[in-house]
């Protein structure tokens, strides 16, 4: 058999889901306003499919928003300021394309790494390595 028909035979057999653009789907925040406060009841959940510590994912939140903040025992994020959803869903997209996101290929399927004083965002898809920021 021809190289080129091995190729398109191997393709074939590939599952759909390898040749989809965009299968990571970040989750909008869900929520309510308190007085002058803003409660987002699933960000353990945002935090999850990131598959990035809550308190990373805090700390940037917190900075980018300027604003205080905290997680209740119940898993409730309350913010200290009215925020709009638009611009709390934006700062999220910002943290992955920033600390989820693989710069080569695009995919989310990395791992931050710390070795000696540096973080490593390293991607299992393309094994491509990049440095993070480490501290935020």
């Amino acid at each position: 058999m021809e190289y080129e028909q091995l190729l398109k035979r191997a393709r074939e057999r590939l599952p759909k889901s390898v040749f989809e653009k965009e299968r990571f789907e970040i989750p909008k925040v869900k929520g309510h306003l308190e007085g002058n406060k803003t409660v987002i009841s699933n960000f353990d959940q945002i935090a999850g499919i990131l598959r990035r510590p809550i308190d990373h994912l805090l700390k940037y939140l917190l900075k980018e928003l300027a604003t205080p903040g905290d997680i209740t025992r119940s898993g409730l994020l309350v913010l200290g300021a009215k925020i709009a959803s638009t611009r709390i869903n934006s700062k999220i997209r910002q943290y992955a394309d920033e600390f989820v996101l693989c710069g080569a290929c695009g995919k989310p399927d990395t791992e931050i790494t710390r070795e000696g004083d540096f973080s490593f965002m390293k991607c299992s898809a393309c094994g491509n390595k990049q440095t993070v920021k480490s501290k935020i």
